[in-house]
């Protein structure tokens, strides 16, 4: 069978949580509007009868201003390693700018076959397709593929491509299983969409989810969490008047946590501050975003 992990890198908002859900037809990496929404380097597992291909979605890849987006961008280039085959996403109505092209020599340096997609193709008119697809080719001679990923518009052309790349191997996971992130990480997830959807552009890169507990044993199942900003000014926004935001957050986010889970939850948020906490290395590594540089 063909297999083997196929990175998927790209610059913040470009798509690539949205294709691997796309891939996947279910929801495994979180989905905003918001620039940098995915921070953690997340696999999903595509199956047929004679493939398995592990994706990697990774964060978007950018001007770091905190040790946070520091070890965003690490996990994003570190997945090259471990890769057979890297997809760049790239937004077509965006232009192909130098921290682009940075992320093509750091896999061509590398030698790792690369597939372009072309992504929200739907925006743009057909020049400036031909435009992008030009320069894409002046620096990388790999396939181009142009996608709607939102609406899974050419999946198959891009799952037929990779399987033309990758090597015979073996079965990485068992064929029922599409990721390997655990309950724990997708509740906060969950929990931490929902806050950026209702909160709009308010606090979005400042806020983190923390677990305090949850009694597996206990019915409606209690799970105790924390909403953790930098400012106290972000505190009463989180909050809302009366508390009625940060209760809308709560509810919003009870429902898809009892579809995964199939039970019923009884959810308690917490918002607390703890200033300038993207560059304190401790809390990033308890809040599950520190990785190993390479």
């Amino acid at each position: 069978m063909k297999s083997g992990f196929v990175s998927i890198l790209g610059k913040s908002n470009v798509g690539k949580s949205t294709l691997l859900n796309a891939i996947l037809h279910q929801k495994i990496s979180i989905v905003t509007d918001k620039q940098q929404t995915t921070r953690n380097a997340i696999k999903g597992i595509y199956n047929d009868d004679d493939s398995q291909i592990v994706f990697i979605d990774t964060p978007g890849i950018h001007k770091a201003r905190q040790k946070l987006g520091e070890e965003m961008n690490n996990m994003a280039l570190n997945s090259i390693n471990d890769s057979e085959v890297v997809v760049i996403v790239i937004d077509a109505s965006h232009d192909i700018d130098d921290e682009v092209k940075k992320i093509y020599q750091r896999v061509n340096k590398k030698h790792i076959p690369i597939v372009t997609v072309i992504n929200k193709i739907d925006l743009i008119k057909i020049d400036r397709s031909l435009k992008l697809k030009e320069e894409i080719a002046s620096i990388n001679d790999g396939p181009i593929i142009e996608m709607v990923a939102k609406e899974g518009f050419n999946v198959e052309e891009l799952i037929k491509t990779i399987k033309g790349i990758l090597p015979e191997g073996p079965q990485y996971y068992d064929k029922d299983t599409v990721s390997d992130i655990d309950v724990i990480f997708q509740i906060k997830e969950i929990i931490r969409e929902k806050a950026l959807n209702i909160l709009k552009d308010e606090v979005p890169h400042s806020l983190a989810i923390y677990m305090k507990e949850i009694n597996w044993d206990e019915n409606p199942l209690p799970i105790y969490a924390d909403i953790i900003v930098e400012k106290d000014s972000q505190k009463g926004i989180v909050i809302g008047k009366n508390g009625q935001r940060l209760k809308n957050i709560g509810q919003k986010a009870r429902q898809p946590i009892e579809a995964l889970l199939h039970k019923h939850v009884f959810l308690s948020l917490t918002v607390k501050v703890n200033e300038d906490w993207r560059n304190k290395d401790s809390l990033l590594s308890t809040l599950g975003y520190k990785t190993k540089k390479e």
